[in-house]
């Protein structure tokens, strides 16, 4: 049986974005590995990594240890990860890798090109883009567009990528719509909203429910929401941020800064997340850089009006006046002054909502599922197996 090999620097790279493609190759008749990095690096909890772990091998998946740094400056990291991939890849004959995230594919495509293996890289997001730091484009810019020559195809998920990698040299580029929504399943969740908002501490139908889902980090910048919330000075404004991550401490500062602690909730981790959206009024999403955001296109498909920031991916879907609005991501006037126009005109932020269930069908998690497998199709039957 013909092996692939799916590389990535972290577990939940795989966990949340591979698995789909992970069956799509079994159902073509590949033995799947996976070389990743189980031990550090992730934001999953041991006990998680562990499920993920006995979950691909019982789904038939090999898996191996790489140990993979996400920070760009530990190059002895990055040496030994190399030499261990190259092991792996040539201990196993495989038809072709598939990488994923900035460093795994870094080091995937340079094995690859050692080992003379077909290669294809899925970019989630480029970190250089209109409006990034001059130092992103510094760094990342060369370092994508040299590897492009040693990449047979490169996979993007939104349309300024695309653009981008089209003046690449490689092979072939494409475009999907991300991992894609499950529309469906969105759909099929129906809740006591009355009592849901209850549980999260919401007494009463008449406060307006942000909600922001992803980790606590710099780059999904919830703390400009914190603040612009403290702007508006509306004692019904409540804000939930489902997630967890490092930034945690400096949000609880914030919150406590601004005395939010009555309308902010940190609400950590959640497998109720679609019945969470559900529940809340409005999706707010102020990332800094974004390949293409899954959260707020579930949200839509919710039925939520959508805040979002005018960067990168989040512009395929985000269209101001329509979708909701668009802000500069440190925009906090910005920012307060949507939530105003969404607390104040129920009926336009109805509207909204009841548009962008239709816009989030575009994303389906069908579509991009058909379209990888086409992908994977032109990508082997053009290569000798």
């Amino acid at each position: 049986m013909k092996r692939v090999l799916m590389v990535a620097s972290v577990v939940s790279m795989i966990e949340s974005f591979n698995r789909d493609n992970i069956r799509t190759l079994q159902n073509m008749g590949y033995e799947v590995h996976v070389a990743t990095n189980f031990e550090w690096g992730s934001m999953y909890s041991a006990e998680k990594v562990e499920r993920v772990k006995q979950s691909l091998r019982e789904e038939g998946v090999t898996l191996f240890q790489v140990d993979f740094e996400r920070d760009i400056k530990k190059m002895n990291g990055h040496v030994r990860a190399f030499q261990q991939l190259k092991r792996v890849m040539t201990t196993n004959s495989y038809a072709f890798i598939h990488c994923h995230s900035p460093i795994g594919g870094v080091i995937g495509r340079l094995v690859a090109r050692q080992t003379d293996t077909p290669c294809m890289y899925t970019a989630h997001g480029f970190h250089f883009f209109k409006g990034s730091p001059s130092l992103n484009w510094m760094l990342y810019y060369p370092v994508e567009r040299t590897l492009a020559r040693l990449t047979d195809t490169i996979v993007t998920i939104n349309q300024e990528d695309f653009s981008r990698a089209q003046t690449f040299k490689t092979t072939h580029t494409f475009r999907i719509p991300g991992i894609g929504v499950d529309t469906k399943r969105i759909e099929q969740v129906h809740i006591d909203r009355p009592l849901k908002r209850q549980s999260l501490g919401v007494n009463t139908d008449t406060d307006f429910v942000l909600l922001s889902v992803g980790e606590l980090n710099e780059n999904k910048n919830h703390e400009t929401i914190i603040r612009a919330i403290a702007e508006l000075g509306d004692a019904s404004i409540r804000y939930w941020i489902a997630g967890t991550g490092d930034a945690r401490p400096q949000l609880e500062r914030v919150i406590r800064e601004t005395n939010l602690t009555n309308q902010v909730q940190l609400l950590g981790f959640r497998d109720d997340v679609f019945e969470v959206m559900k529940g809340a009024d409005c999706f707010v999403f102020p990332s800094k850089r974004e390949g293409l955001g899954m959260a707020a296109l579930e949200a839509m498909a919710a039925g939520l009006p959508i805040i979002t920031s005018n960067v990168h991916g989040i512009n395929d879907y985000s269209v101001d006046g329509v979708t909701g609005f668009k802000c500069a991501p440190n925009d906090i006037q910005g920012f307060a002054r949507a939530i105003r126009t969404m607390r104040l005109d129920f009926e336009l932020s109805h509207q909204m909502g009841l548009h962008n269930t239709q816009t989030a069908k575009a994303f389906d998690v069908e579509r991009s599922h058909e379209e990888m497998k086409q992908i994977y199709d032109t990508f082997t039957n053009r290569r000798p197996s």
